[in-house]
């Protein structure tokens, strides 16, 4: 286990319970037991060699696959937007595919790189990225869609991919959805309203405060040492979903949100880490590889989603609806990146395993994946 992770883990989720504390104090104690549970899968998930997850990755891409698939068809919205399918309901389970087919994809392509090498395999990696984010973008789910798609082009760079192949995929693309653009954004309204708002924000706002203003203004009423979760001491705002760091703010000041950087860069030089302690093991085996390029992965998966999150805050991007990892409240966020972070454990101990020939035996292969 590293250390630096579960220091990082506890910090998010316990910012997150009191960003909930005071936007939704009724939510505090479901809140806390799925943030418990979620400790749990990570500490349970960790303990798994990274060879089980390359097994497990064109199962677990391929489940996903199918739950997004049905989302179009039996999938349901949200009380503020119907229109926007993007969970499944079960019962009195509900959970929400896209989180999942992040994981899904990470697994996949660090199997498939591990097994097959980077060597002229662009054509079959690059349709599992774009068919993972074709799925996301019908539900419609613009900014998941757009992180699938950057999570998939930074894997490939993980695994070896030249970058110069990278880029004239990355231009190749754009290319050829740049017509499509149109129709889709006429068919979701509500994608270019947003657009529009957050180009239009100074006007709006002089009007009055928007979703954005309004958790600037808690964030400045926070101030350095923070307001405590104590929601009704202003006529307060109280977002404890997509603008949790508003709530943050407001109860732990510039100090909480620091906290939450903090955490964040803890997970991203673990992950470095990783990579660079894998670059010294010869041989180089899949396991290894293939560990390499997990870490990587399920590190952009949480920081990459946080940052467009904290930048969404800020006012740098449109509203998104992507939730701050491990803070926000919603569980199927929550179990999804802490099992990216047991993927981040699993690597590291690996790598540490084969430096220190402490390795319990030769290295199972893996079994084969379809090209």
């Amino acid at each position: 286990m590293s250390i630096q992770l579960v220091i990082a883990q506890v910090m998010l989720l316990c910012l997150g319970m009191l960003g909930v504390a005071a936007s939704e104090p009724d939510k505090i104690a479901d809140h806390g037991v799925k943030a418990l549970i979620a400790l749990g899968v990570t500490l349970l998930a960790a303990r798994l060699r990274p060879r089980a997850f390359l097994k497990l990755g064109p199962a677990v891409w391929g489940f996903t696959l199918f739950l997004l698939f049905l989302v179009p068809f039996i999938g349901v919205g949200t009380a503020e937007s119907e229109a926007t399918r993007r969970w499944l309901q079960f019962g009195p389970i509900r959970f929400q595919p896209s989180e999942m087919a992040k994981l899904g994809l990470v697994l996949m392509l660090a199997s498939f790189f591990a097994r097959r090498g980077v060597h002229k395999k662009l054509i079959s990696a690059t349709g599992m990225i774009l068919l993972t984010t074709i799925l996301v973008l019908v539900e419609p789910d613009l900014g998941t869609s757009v992180l699938m798609f950057g999570l998939g082009i930074i894997l490939m760079y993980a695994a070896g991919v030249r970058i110069s192949n990278i880029s004239g995929l990355v231009l190749a693309i754009t290319m050829m959805i740049l017509p499509l653009v149109g129709s889709y954004l006429e068919r979701h309204p509500y994608i270019l309203s947003r657009l529009t708002s957050h180009q239009n924000a100074e006007q709006i706002r002089e009007v009055g405060l928007d979703q954005i203003g309004k958790a600037h203004r808690d964030l400045s009423f926070g101030g350095i040492p923070g307001q405590g979760p104590d929601g009704l001491r202003y006529t307060y705002f109280g977002e404890h979903t997509d603008l949790i760091v508003a709530s943050v703010g407001f109860t732990s000041g510039l100090l909480g949100v620091a906290m939450l950087l903090f955490a964040y860069w803890l997970i991203v030089i673990t992950a470095l880490d990783v990579a660079h302690l894998a670059s010294r093991v010869r041989p180089m085996t899949p396991e290894i590889h293939g560990a390499s390029i997990l870490a990587i992965g399920a590190m952009f998966m949480i920081v990459g989603q946080a940052f467009v999150n904290l930048c969404v805050a800020a006012g740098l991007f449109p509203v998104t609806g992507v939730p701050l990892p491990l803070v926000s409240y919603g569980f199927s966020s929550m179990l999804t990146m802490s099992v990216a972070l047991a993927v981040i454990h699993s690597a590291m101990r690996e790598v540490r395993r084969q430096l220190s020939g402490l390795d319990e035996g030769p290295t199972a292969p893996l079994a084969a994946a379809t090209d």
